[in-house]
């Protein structure tokens, strides 16, 4: 398999050195959308697909005014899922699969973009999209980037031990190099994408940690970014639970690349290893 990193989509909160870590205070932070495009010998499969094409023509519709104003979202056609497609000399339609860590607007919106693949999620992240259990659940999820009737296929958090986590499933139609591992908190069904790209392990964590600075042997975040992080979770002690065992991950074992979705940093030193 050939594995691309590509940003698909950037963010530009303000808060500088308080969201990113860097430079000053009265500037705006830079952060990405980290996603993966897979070619196997027969197909392409998304890990996440960023805000989408439609982020472009209708941004307010798609994202919600007030969240894509607060995060700074700077939807572009050039940073999209389809592009990146295209950039490589693929139609749309060779997207056969999406492996989504879960349906936040900045992951799941290009989905629409794609719309004859299957869809990967975990039963749960469904269940928290289509029954909320509280008002902040309900205004979560931008429910018209789902009105094009993906096809879904949904997964329990069972399944076979991998590097520590307990439930792990193979997912139909792919190859079983490519696994959810469960990793709830920051939603219900939250869910990190391992690919084993025949040189190790790559591990795509979504938003199960923020900041690289999460998982070092003494753990850190910039404050604003903790505050956000801390704002959007749906299950504290869980999120918590899942980041320790992500840090232990990465401190036993070196041959799994574990990233997050927002890290400029990330993306930019896997994409230069890519």
């Amino acid at each position: 398999m050939r594995v691309h990193h590509f940003n698909a989509g950037t963010l530009r909160p303000p808060g500088g050195r308080l969201i990113d870590g860097r430079g000053g205070l009265f500037r705006r932070a830079e952060l990405v959308c980290h996603c993966l495009l897979i070619e196997t010998d027969t197909e392409l499969v998304l890990v996440d697909t960023g805000m989408g094409a439609r982020a472009v023509s209708q941004p307010d519709e798609w994202m919600g005014r007030w969240f894509g104003r607060l995060v700074g979202a700077r939807p572009s056609l050039k940073e999209t899922a389809l592009a990146e497609v295209r950039r490589l000399g693929h139609r749309p339609e060779d997207v056969r699969h999406i492996v989504v860590t879960h349906l936040d607007f900045d992951h799941a919106g290009g989905l629409a973009d794609f719309p004859h693949a299957a869809v990967h999620v975990y039963a749960e992240e469904l269940r928290a999209l289509r029954s909320p259990m509280d008002v902040a659940e309900r205004h979560r999820y931008r429910h018209t980037q789902f009105a094009h009737g993906p096809q879904w296929m949904s997964y329990a958090d069972s399944g076979e031990p991998w590097y520590g986590f307990e439930a792990v499933r193979e997912l139909k139609g792919l190859p079983p190099e490519i696994l959810l591992v469960p990793l709830a908190g920051h939603t219900r069904g939250h869910a990190g994408v391992a690919v084993d790209t025949g040189d190790g392990w790559l591990l795509s964590a979504g938003d199960s940690y923020f900041h690289p600075g999460e998982l070092a042997a003494t753990p850190h975040i910039p404050a604003g970014l903790g505050l956000f992080e801390r704002l959007v979770q749906t299950v504290a002690p869980t999120r918590l639970h899942n980041q320790r065992r992500l840090r232990e991950l990465v401190r036993d074992h070196p041959e799994v690349r574990t990233f997050s979705a927002h890290s400029p940093t990330e993306l930019r030193d896997l994409g230069a290893a890519g």
